[in-house]
């Protein structure tokens, strides 16, 4: 029974393993003859710009497309309204028939056995049409597409934000025009591979980097956050401000902030506070320091950090009511190869205290004083337990010791005197003395308020000098000596006192001045001068309001009050006193 079930399948297999062995017997005999029939020839349904080359040989499809293709003589690029006529000869343009004939040929003989087979057999239901060879000088295209650009493309303009007078003003922007000049050259080849005449649409692309209304008006609400309102960058002794226009250049018009407005604030600041390490110099001549150099750490500012709290603190300043906002910039410190203790014996490692001012608007004699008097201060060694007088280091301060005439308060006035401008310097080394916590043995106010002592500096931080009294002294009660320097820059008109020494712990602080008992400036004083021609008037005072100001000089060590002392300035009203011509008209 089984064996009479099992016969007649068997033979079904034997006759259907038969017909698939003649099918393929007979596809393989197609296939073969269809490959010989195209052997050194190109396989069928190939054309070459719409020219069909199928069946030939290279050589014959190539006297083919000569004969029937010619390289057009110009091109029209069409866009925007306008229309651009194109020699090609300009672009010394040819064909290539031999290497477009040869492409075609190669199509299906890459050597890869299986994709040339199915390539063959798709030529016989899916005609191919190439593109000719193309040989064109491609600097010249990128001429002539430069020049297309250039009569096509309109440049976007950027949003904008601005303050003037303390108002905000916000152009929206507006929309360009930029050719797409990668576009336009592919589409240029195109159309001459395939030796079309017809026009070439020039592909733009519009930019538009505008912003609507209501953008501009979220804009508009963000940037008036920022009127009145400042961002400072502080390092060390140095204080760097943004101002509100500042500020608002670096909004983001549509949020946040803009990276590259912050980057140019990041990058402008390295400028200005990177430094290479710098090793100390220390010589010491007749009982002064000739050369003095401490010893500083390289600096490099952490810009990723230093970033970071840009973008913190202008979000602040956004957010809050806070009309300054201090940002510590972070630095990376490398430390120099020797120490400033190690090229003196005398115990100076290190700044203890410091103190500036600046006297903008000074006559040309009293900026000469200035630098001549803190020349001499400058390099002075005080003894520890030594009492420094500023009359007995400076010495005669007279024509005759290089100084000229300046504004001096002398006698109830002020009129031209040698050396006016001396105490300029004795102000700023007070407020170095202030600043490194050392006691003060003497120190007298001016008779009135100066402007010059008032222009980086509340009141009541002046020192008023004049040998042999009133005089500014201070005692060094540290364990080391104490180097005084001084350094006067005419240009900037700034003074800076620096204090050199070794700290023992101690800090000073100072109360807010109380300014009280206000009093205003004496009526203007005219004094008749015959000596001047009538009509002329000439100032030789100027008006100041009186005052009592009055502050707390307190020093601690490790939490401990060291000593306490309240600093007390009385200044008198002053009167404008004006000379006033009486003589002869000239």
């Amino acid at each position: 029974m089984r064996r009479s079930i099992l016969l007649p399948y068997a033979k079904f297999i034997k006759r259907t393993t038969w017909i698939a062995l003649s099918i393929s017997v007979v596809v393989l005999a197609v296939c073969t003859s269809y490959f010989l029939v195209f052997t050194g020839r190109i396989y069928p349904n190939t054309s070459i710009a719409g020219v069909k080359v199928g069946g030939l040989s290279v050589t014959d499809a190539t006297t083919l497309l000569s004969s029937n293709i010619e390289a057009p003589q110009s091109i029209q690029l069409v866009g925007a309204g306008q229309v651009f006529s194109i020699d090609t000869k300009d672009l010394n343009l040819s064909y290539d028939f031999t290497g477009s004939t040869q492409r075609a040929f190669n199509l299906t003989r890459t050597g890869n056995f299986f994709y040339d087979f199915t390539q063959r057999v798709n030529f016989l239901f899916y005609p191919k049409n190439i593109g000719l060879a193309v040989n064109m000088d491609d600097s010249e295209l990128d001429k002539v597409i430069s020049v297309v650009s250039g009569q096509i493309s309109t440049d976007p303009v950027e949003p904008s934000i601005t303050l003037a007078n303390g108002a905000i003003t916000v152009n929206k922007g507006s929309a360009g025009t930029v050719i797409d000049s990668e576009g336009l050259t592919m589409a240029i080849r195109e159309s001459l591979s395939m030796a079309k005449t017809g026009d070439i649409e020039i592909p733009v692309d519009v930019v538009d980097p505008s912003l609507n209304q209501d953008e501009a008006e979220k804009l508009k609400t963000r940037a008036e956050k920022y009127i009145g309102k400042s961002l400072q960058l502080k390092f060390e002794y140095d204080t760097y401000t943004l101002s509100d226009k500042d500020l608002i250049k670096t909004l983001e018009f549509r949020t946040g902030f803009g990276s590259k407005s912050i980057e140019s604030i990041v990058l402008d600041m390295n400028q200005k506070v990177n430094r290479e390490p710098q090793n100390p110099k220390f010589n010491f001549e007749n009982g002064r320091v000739t050369e003095f150099q401490p010893a500083l750490d390289g600096i490099r500012i952490d810009n990723a950090n230093f970033k970071n709290k840009i973008s913190v603190a202008l979000g602040q300043i956004e957010n809050s009511t806070d009309k300054v906002v201090a940002v510590d910039i972070p630095v990376l410190k490398t430390p120099p190869e020797v120490s400033t203790e190690s090229v003196n014996n005398l115990g100076i490692k290190e700044l203890i205290g410091r103190g500036t001012s600046t006297y903008f608007h000074s006559i040309p004699g009293r900026v000469h004083n200035v630098a001549l008097a803190a020349s001499r201060i400058n390099g002075t060694l005080v003894k520890p337990g030594d009492t420094f007088s500023f009359n007995n280091t400076l010495g005669d301060v007279s024509a005759f010791t290089g100084y000229r005439q300046a504004y001096i308060i002398s006698g109830g006035k002020t009129i031209l005197g040698d050396g006016g401008g001396v105490c300029q310097v004795s102000t700023t080394l007070f407020r170095s003395v202030l600043n490194a916590g050392l006691p003060v043995v003497e120190r007298v106010a001016h008779a009135y308020r100066v402007g010059y002592y008032e222009q980086d500096s509340p009141p009541g931080f002046d020192a008023t000098v004049y040998a042999p009294s009133p005089d500014l002294k201070f005692k060094n009660d540290t364990p080391a000596y104490i180097l005084i320097t001084a350094k006067a820059d005419p240009k900037s008109y700034s003074l800076v006192f620096e204090l050199y020494g070794a700290s023992d712990g101690r800090v000073a602080s100072i109360t807010k001045p109380v300014v009280s008992n206000y009093s205003a400036p004496l009526p203007t004083i005219y004094q008749d001068d015959p000596t001047l021609p009538t009509g002329t008037l000439k100032q030789t005072d100027f008006s100041a309001a009186g005052a009592r100001v009055s502050f707390n000089y307190t020093v601690t060590r490790d939490g401990e009050t060291v000593f306490q002392k309240t600093f007390i300035s009385n200044y008198r009203p002053w009167a404008a006193v004006y000379l006033r011509g009486t003589g002869p008209a000239i």
